[in-house]
């Protein structure tokens, strides 16, 4: 009887550790765009970030990555930053330059 439970309580700490190793994460950009993602709660975030540039096409360190308002450091994990499964991380395109004026004398290009 004893051997029983034991291996009950074992299968369901088992079957625990298999679903808690993993997360399920959103990245949304600006537009609502959805990317979905599966890691492991120790997986640096790099990974997570390069993946998602890979898949939309854009390059390394120009997108800007935040969860829950605070800027997301590529060498933390989920844990570190408390990130737990279904959390959405949002995925921001860095904007470079801006409009120049150019000054001629007295008109402006």
């Amino acid at each position: 009887m004893q051997n029983e439970e034991t291996r009950d309580e074992e299968d369901e700490i088992k079957s625990e550790s298999k679903t808690s190793k993993h997360i399920n994460i959103k990245v949304v950009n600006s537009e609502g765009n959805e990317v979905f993602f599966k890691i492991k709660k120790n997986t640096k975030l790099r990974k997570l970030m390069d993946a998602y540039c890979k898949r939309q096409g854009l390059v390394n360190g120009s997108v800007r990555f935040s969860f829950d308002g605070n800027r997301v450091n590529p060498e933390t994990t989920p844990d570190d930053i408390g990130i737990q499964s279904d959390d959405i991380i949002d995925a921001m395109v860095e904007q470079t330059g801006g409009q120049r004026y150019y000054h001629c004398w007295n008109s402006w290009y």
